[in-house]
């Protein structure tokens, strides 16, 4: 392949991905000299804001002040974030292609700006704090502690030392408080108690039969 058949070449390729992909990416055919490239064609430049014979690089800077050596400008780059002066975010390949008396570079830049702010809102939108059933679990658990605390404190005896009376007491109060709504708290009773499940169901037959 000679160089006008090269050129010509990713001339064609350029346009035909810009056209294939939209507005939003970027297609440019650099030839390469040394550290500084000229932009020879170009599709959808208002990405980069470039245009054709110009020598800046999709960062705006100018390659051709560019101090020799100070880029590699011979390397393929794939799949590459570009941040650019105006804040623009972009996805950056550059692919190279070069003979005895030429060397291009075709660049293909896609804007990803909007992209990124879709998925920050999708992020946001779908980000959930917790699983409903385990966060009723745990908060009806914390529910039940705290009013078993404070039914013992109203007791006021140790759970060592009580008696059926005391318990019965106990379990009274917190029925009143509404604490055997609340999802498996007989067993949490039972367990604080130090009795079975089938004794605090005995306690709340006793109370519901003395208060018939």
């Amino acid at each position: 392949m000679d160089k006008e058949e090269a050129l010509y070449f990713l001339c064609r390729l350029a346009q035909g991905i810009a056209l294939m992909f939209g507005d939003q990416c970027e297609t440019v055919v650099h030839e390469m000299k040394g550290n500084s490239m000229k932009n020879i064609a170009i599709y959808n430049g208002h990405v980069s804001g470039r245009s054709v014979n110009s020598t800046l690089s999709i960062y705006g800077n100018d390659t051709a002040l560019d101090e020799e050596g100070s880029f590699r400008l011979d390397a393929d780059y794939l799949n590459q974030l570009v941040v650019t002066r105006s804040g623009k975010q972009i996805k950056s390949s550059t692919f190279h292609l070069s003979g005895k008396d030429y060397h291009y570079a075709l660049g293909i830049n896609y804007d990803i700006t909007v992209m990124g702010r879709m998925r920050r809102l999708l992020e946001g939108m779908t980000m959930a704090e917790g699983e409903l059933r385990a966060s009723l679990a745990t908060s009806a658990s914390g529910d039940i502690c705290a009013l078993f605390d404070a039914c013992l404190k109203l007791v006021n005896k140790p759970l060592e030392k009580m008696k059926k009376t005391d318990k019965l007491a106990l379990v009274g109060l917190l029925k009143e408080k509404g604490a055997f709504n609340v999802r498996r708290s007989v067993p949490y009773v039972a367990e604080r108690l130090d009795v079975s499940k089938y004794t605090v169901y005995n306690y709340l037959n006793e109370l519901e039969g003395g208060s018939s």
